[in-house]
């Protein structure tokens, strides 16, 4: 799971919407007894919250504390979540990874959208589902461009 909790995620509540969507998902694992991996992505760098540990009551606290600020390294998170994702898949191969991005989308250093978009980056061995958080009237729609870029299904919040 990748959260994109920069600065511009401030901004009409998108944070505060994304979080409300998080509480709901760390519930269900938790019911599951699913395994999360957790990486945020703000100021200069991803940062890990937690790496194949079960969902627990734990991670309430993190929520709540889970603040916006300073850039957008979401390809930098979204390099590190396949990284993890390909070691983890070979040491639990029996394992199914599911990948999870909230973002709004603003980011400063896309990677251009190749001539060809059916023929997007390999990135991961799971499914992958795109968020976007994204509100206010002026949107530029570019999480839309990132799914595209991953191979990822795409929903606005707002269809969750």
């Amino acid at each position: 799971m990748i959260v994109d909790a920069s600065a511009s995620t401030r901004r009409n509540q998108a944070l505060s919407q994304a979080k409300g969507l998080l509480a709901g998902v760390f519930d269900d694992a938790y019911r599951q007894r699913a395994r999360l991996a957790l990486l945020t992505a703000s100021g200069s760098g991803a940062r890990w919250q937690q790496q194949g540990l079960k969902a627990s009551a734990g991670l309430q606290p993190w929520l709540d504390g889970l603040g916006a600020g300073g850039g957008t390294p979401l390809f930098d998170a979204i390099d590190q979540a396949a990284d993890w994702s390909a070691k983890r898949q070979k040491r639990c191969p029996a394992e199914q990874q599911r990948v999870l991005i909230l973002t709004d989308g603003r980011v400063k250093d896309m990677p251009a959208l190749s001539a060809q978009p059916s023929q997007p980056l390999p990135l991961f061995s799971g499914p992958v589902l795109l968020i976007d958080i994204e509100r206010g009237p002026i949107r530029l729609g570019r999480a839309r461009d990132i799914a595209v870029l991953l191979n990822a299904d795409y929903r606005h919040i707002d269809e969750c």
